[in-house]
């Protein structure tokens, strides 16, 4: 054997030794103090306990899409990030971060958003709570709680309506849309009016 082919064979060597200690120390069960540890046993047992009680209590759902038609004949799309609903009452789905879409039959589109609400899959009636915000015709609309019905064919918008459109702004403390008539009602409880700033122009 050459001085060479030795030399080689002990720098492949060393090099081997080196990379079996780097992968044993990076690969091997070190211990961990409690104070790195980022969540604690105690802590990780009750998270799985919660989610064991939740999984028995019901189901949850991630990014769910339900879509129909509603007793008037209009086609509506209804999407969640997040839902889950109770064995007692399956058919009622709470959800969180929703987004609703009804295709009416003159064409129109009617767009609906809020940060939490309710579908019963029976009766196809949706309530929306939580950052309500609204787009119907270049019209913006924001309240605090939006209510359809699909067996009585109204959509009701209630506390803090701020409607905003080329028209100009109007504040109101319940809208009432039947739908079958296209109709709009607005309400105020506060001395009857309805707060609005109308372009005449």
């Amino acid at each position: 054997m050459t001085e060479r082919k030795r030399k080689l064979i002990i720098i492949q060597i060393s090099l081997l030794l080196i990379g079996s200690l780097i992968i044993l120390f990076t690969y091997s069960d070190l211990e961990v103090t409690d104070k790195e540890k980022i969540i604690t046993t105690e802590t990780q047992q009750k998270i799985e306990e919660q989610l064991k009680n939740d999984l028995k209590d019901g189901d949850i759902f991630f990014n769910i899409e339900y879509s129909g038609l509603d007793l008037a004949g209009n086609r509506f799309v209804l999407k969640s990030k997040e839902a889950f609903n109770k064995k007692t009452s399956q058919e009622v789905i709470n959800m969180k971060f929703v987004e609703a879409t009804f295709y009416f039959k003159d064409g129109t589109v009617l767009r609906v958003l809020s940060d939490g609400g309710i579908y019963n899959n029976k009766t196809l009636d949706m309530n929306f709570e939580g950052n309500v915000r609204a787009n119907y015709e270049g019209s913006e609309l924001s309240a605090q709680k939006a209510e359809y019905s699909n067996s009585k064919s109204y959509l009701m918008i209630t506390n803090d309506v701020k409607v905003k459109d080329y028209r100009g702004t109007m504040f109101a403390d319940k809208l009432l849309f039947d739908i079958k008539k296209q109709t709009l009602n607005i309400a105020s409880t506060k001395d009857g009016k309805v707060n609005a700033n109308v372009n005449l122009k």
